[in-house]
């Protein structure tokens, strides 16, 4: 039987101490820690906000920053890049969040290929940083929503598969990246094996270059993710990333309760 657990991108404002106890308090599972614009908490914040989400049993996750690009021309980038991300990791080892998503690269003049190629490299010596601080936590690489960005679904399932990092799977990108389109049963098959496993949903924006902005999220495409989740068995966490998360994760949860 799958597991799927959900709750907001953010604490909708109220802090992250305030955001936990709201997720509790209206039945939900889950919250991810946003980190978007830097990493601004201490170890001590994270520790004490990590020992409340324990003790009311709310699975964290932590979206690294935004600006991260991990196969830019320039080598400073990467660099920065790289310390964005661990800087997360460090963070969310101490509030216990496994998950630690991130826009991982762009194209920009390489081939798909290249790119796959030296985001690969960055994610193994990433890990072994990661190893060598003994922190308890997952790289997980999210799915992107336009088509210059390096992340589609078949390059994230092979860079689990060559590296043993997890996958975030924004299926609203999914959609968007495919122009309004997506087949469910395939991204399930591609996804299902992979141990590591977290996602965004929402409702989305978009134009023939992708990802737009994020809307409210219909509840006839929450109820058809869920199914196909269902379906397949798929354990997962469902991160919704709306201008109205928490109403959209409480949505959402009545109607996997239907199910």
């Amino acid at each position: 039987m799958a597991k799927i657990l959900i709750g907001p991108a953010g604490s909708s404002g109220l802090g992250n101490v305030e955001g936990v106890k709201k997720v509790k308090e209206l039945g939900l599972d889950a919250m991810e820690v946003e980190f978007t614009y830097g990493v601004n908490m201490s170890n001590a914040t994270a520790k004490e906000v990590g020992e409340l989400a324990k003790n009311l049993g709310i699975s964290l996750s932590v979206h690294a920053p935004y600006y991260i690009n991990l196969s830019s021309e320039e080598k400073a980038k990467i660099s920065a890049s790289k310390k964005r991300i661990l800087d997360s990791c460090e963070r969310a080892h101490y509030l216990g969040a496994k998950y630690v998503v991130f826009h991982p690269a762009y194209y920009g003049k390489l081939s798909k290929e290249e790119c796959y190629k030296i985001v690969k490299e960055a994610m193994i010596d990433m890990q072994k940083h990661i190893k060598e601080k003994k922190w308890d936590v997952v790289l997980c690489p999210e799915t992107t929503g336009k088509g210059s960005q390096f992340g589609d679904v078949d390059e994230l399932a092979r860079l689990s598969d060559e590296t043993g990092c997890g996958v975030c799977v924004d299926f609203a990108h999914v959609y968007a990246r495919n122009n309004g389109k997506i087949d469910y049963d395939a991204v399930c098959k591609k996804i299902k094996h992979i141990k590591v496993l977290t996602a965004h949903f929402s409702g989305i924006i978009f134009t023939a270059k992708g990802e737009r902005a994020h809307k409210p999220t219909e509840p006839e495409r929450i109820k058809e993710l869920l199914k196909y989740l269902l379906k397949y068995g798929i354990s997962i966490r469902i991160i919704n990333e709306s201008p109205q998360q928490l109403k959209d994760s409480v949505v959402t949860k009545q109607i996997l309760g239907k199910l």
